[in-house]
């Protein structure tokens, strides 16, 4: 199995200007992995300021690519080609003129599988209704260039819904991103998104969380890959067994916090306290930086929560390695 490295691993480095998109393959190549996952999602203000997009050439349209610029990208691809890694992109959305713009620059990338999401913030049935059209009118451009659209099981979604919209589709060129955590924000417990999508994955989201209390609230926080509450080693080894993938996606979403997006038992977990669902303490401490403030550091802790996601970047890609070695007799016999 390769293993890949997502650009949100390192979201705060590309946010302030310590990172750019070749910096990150020089970090994944020190790491030893094998590709890199490049989020192009565009940053929202609430994310990084106009001004700060200015100072450290962040693009908010291409996000840690900076550019779509041809000559950039195809420095981007050579130095790619020259470490051997393999390309993917991040996007959201299935608008016909954005998914378009991304398939041109998957392809100077050399990236074949482009993953998106269609809802954000809650779960609209019509907004899913509308985006299955759109992604009908743009499949025979993803069968001309034999590139996979990844639908995401983004925060909104259970995997239900998910395998639905991919079966009304009905392209062998449109599938899943299985992100084994996002299903918690809809209440459903990572091993069932996963038994469940990993049939119909193109490519994964490989990560960790915890459920914390935020005052009167309940929140859904990442931690590196092994020190959370998902069962990690369950779902890679199903990755592993019952999908097609050769590839897995190290994503940390840490420092990162998130709600609840579904309605209590919308994805079967009808209560706290055990599994994946057990409360425990946030994993930075709130006086910090409160738990809804540790995705975009105010001044004063940002070297502090830099050091953090660095050293559980590290600790992240160490444990998910030792699952491939744990795994690789599953691998070559059984797949």
């Amino acid at each position: 199995m390769k293993l890949g490295l997502e650009t949100e691993t390192f979201h705060m480095y590309f946010q302030n200007g310590r990172m750019d998109a070749f910096g990150f393959i020089d970090q994944v190549v020190a790491y030893g992995l094998d590709g890199a996952q490049f989020n192009i999602v565009e940053y929202s203000e609430e994310e990084v300021s106009t001004e700060k997009c200015k100072e450290y050439q962040i693009d908010p349209v291409w996000g840690s690519l900076c550019s779509n610029d041809k000559a950039h990208l195809q420095a981007i691809r050579e130095k790619l080609d020259e470490h051997g890694l393999y390309c993917e992109l991040d996007m959201k959305g299935v608008e016909t003129k954005r998914l378009e713009e991304v398939i041109e620059v998957a392809e100077i990338l050399g990236a074949d599988v482009i993953r998106t999401y269609i809802n954000k913030g809650n779960y609209d049935p019509e907004k899913v209704k509308a985006g299955i059209e759109k992604i009908r009118i743009i499949e025979p451009l993803l069968k001309e260039k034999n590139i996979q659209l990844a639908i995401e099981n983004h925060e909104e979604e259970v995997a239900t819904e998910v395998v639905k919209l991919i079966k009304e589709i009905g392209s062998t060129h449109v599938g899943c991103l299985c992100d084994i955590g996002n299903g918690m924000m809809a209440w459903e417990d990572p091993k069932t998104t996963v038994d469940t999508l990993a049939p119909y994955a193109k490519s994964t989201h490989f990560k960790d969380h915890i459920v914390i209390r935020d005052g009167k609230y309940l929140r859904v926080s990442g931690c590196p890959v092994g020190y959370g509450n998902i069962d990690t080693d369950y779902c890679y080894k199903t990755l592993v067994m019952n999908s097609s993938l050769e590839r897995i996606n190290i994503e940390m979403c840490h420092p990162y916090v998130s709600t609840f997006k579904r309605p209590l038992g919308t994805g079967g977990v009808e209560y706290l306290g055990e599994g994946a669902f057990q409360i425990e303490n946030p994993y930075i401490d709130p006086e910090i930086a409160a738990p809804l403030h540790t995705y975009k550091p105010s001044p004063e802790n940002l070297e502090y929560l830099l050091e953090v996601q660095k050293r559980d970047a590290d600790a992240s890609v160490a444990y998910v390695k030792g699952l491939r070695e744990k795994y690789k007799d599953l691998e070559r016999g059984n797949k």
